[in-house]
């Protein structure tokens, strides 16, 4: 109800303080609720309505195929607006904001087709215009401001294109598909295909691969997991060989699933820079990686062994010095000081408890996915060290704790409970609670110990 008033507001160009950033953050709140709420909305949302199933939440600059992120959609509509057709959009943007104040959702429907078509018209156009020259196009890239101006417009002109078969595939498929079996994929391609029949012929063959990129795209956001949008294009070819694959349409299916893991990959090295967990995103880059060589035979030469080649070998690469260094940064963290080196009543640092817990939490994940991501032998020689050195490193911990001095104490406590929030990773929660009451024993033995001697 806020956000049907604050647009209402916005329609009839009542200049409201804060409401742009209110407007904000509340779409933000409902597209994390992911659920369907009744909007007003204004002549752009109207206009960008049939790229939501394509719209990522990622930087300007991203390279999923596919896809526009959110953030360039109102720099693509400044440039409409600005330089593309600026009296048509003015006019238009006009008689759509007057109808959605009315509701009157016939005139709003025919408004925003006809905006949609002179887009795609000029669009075509402006793109057609650029060719191969570099300067025409750099000058391009500063008009739209995104930083794949080309790309970004370009898929928008594609989706607009076929938006009206989007919009009936969107309907005709299941919300969400818990698995995706072989029926769902022959289910699939049977929609595809009379999709595809139905196209008038003239744009039959200029809007196919369009329709099989931007379909599949459709599709796979309805998946548990992306990846299993490979069956269809098996099933298509009636083979799981990637030359047979290759020769179908449906090839693109391929090409979707790869350049989603290269994104996840980007994610996790991100991620790992931030010290953050990614045991999710070792686990989808993990299935999408075994999907791949277990639904396709990858053993020829071909385009799509040696780009996921490259992905294995980059998250291997990217894991190995995190993996490596891990047994060390425990043993820094959990070495027993003298009491000399001891500053009175200091704690260990709590980041460093943090990025060091996150670190062993990697490992203890690449224990069960070691195989697929390559890093299987350093993996096993990394949590080999950890176990041997926490079971006698805490044993020396506790007995550090049991007979410390109280200006020492804090210090060592806060040793003991970071090595309980490691060992609760590594050999489970069991065996940190008896850790942890080990540690309550040793705290009261050291003040009954202490007693008598103040006596």
């Amino acid at each position: 109800m806020l956000i049907a008033e604050f647009e209402r507001a916005v329609l009839r160009d009542e200049d409201i303080a804060g409401s742009e950033l209110v407007l904000q953050e509340l779409r933000r709140t409902i597209r994390a609720a992911a659920q369907p709420v009744p909007r007003i909305g204004n002549a752009a949302r109207r206009f960008f309505m049939p790229l939501e199933p394509f719209l990522i939440e990622a930087a300007a600059d991203h390279k999923r195929i596919g896809r526009l992120a959110r953030v360039s959609l109102e720099p693509i509509w400044e440039w409409i607006g600005r330089d593309l057709m600026p009296a048509e959009a003015r006019a238009l943007s006009e008689d759509i904001d007057r109808a959605l104040l009315a509701e009157d959702r016939v005139k709003v429907e025919q408004m925003v087709r006809a905006l949609h078509d002179r887009a795609i018209q000029r669009i075509g156009a402006a793109i057609a215009a650029l060719d191969s020259n570099e300067k025409a196009r750099r000058r391009f890239s500063v008009q739209v401001g995104t930083p794949r101006a080309v790309e970004d417009v370009t898929t928008l002109m594609h989706i607009l294109g076929i938006r009206d078969v989007l919009a009936e595939l969107a309907l005709r498929l299941p919300d969400h598909y818990r698995a995706f079996e072989r029926e769902h994929a022959d289910q699939v391609k049977a929609l595809f295909d009379t999709l595809h029949a139905q196209k008038p012929p003239q744009h039959a063959q200029s809007q196919r691969s369009e329709l099989f990129l931007y379909g599949l795209i459709v599709v796979a956001n309805r998946l548990a997991a992306s990846w299993q949008l490979i069956r269809i294009a098996t099933r298509a070819a009636e083979s799981d060989d990637a030359v047979r694959i290759a020769a179908t349409p449906y090839a693109v299916a391929v090409t979707i699933v790869l350049g989603e893991l290269e994104y996840m990959v980007g994610e996790l090295r991100s991620e790992l820079k931030a010290g953050r967990p990614v045991a999710s995103l070792l686990k989808g880059i993990h299935d999408a990686s075994r999907g791949m060589r277990t639904e396709i035979n990858l053993s020829v030469d071909s385009a799509w062994s040696r780009q996921l080649a490259a992905i294995r070998s980059a998250v291997a690469n990217m894991l190995t010095a995190e993996i490596e260094t891990t047994p060390g940064r425990v043993r820094r963290l959990l070495r027993p000081r003298p009491a000399n080196e001891i500053v009175a009543g200091s704690l260990l640092d709590a980041i460093d408890v943090h990025e060091v817990e996150t670190r062993v939490e990697l490992v203890d994940v690449c224990r069960h996915y070691a195989g697929e991501l390559a890093v299987g032998e350093m993996t096993l020689r990394a949590y080999s060290e950890l176990t041997q050195y926490l079971e006698t490193g805490t044993r020396i911990l506790l007995d550090a704790l049991r007979h410390a001095e109280d200006a020492e104490r804090p210090f060592r406590q806060s040793q003991v409970d970071a090595a309980v929030r490691v060992c609760r990773t590594v050999f489970g929660a069991g065996y940190a609670g008896l850790l942890a009451k080990a540690a309550d024993v040793a705290a009261q033995g050291a003040a009954v110990d202490r007693k008598p001697a103040r006596a």
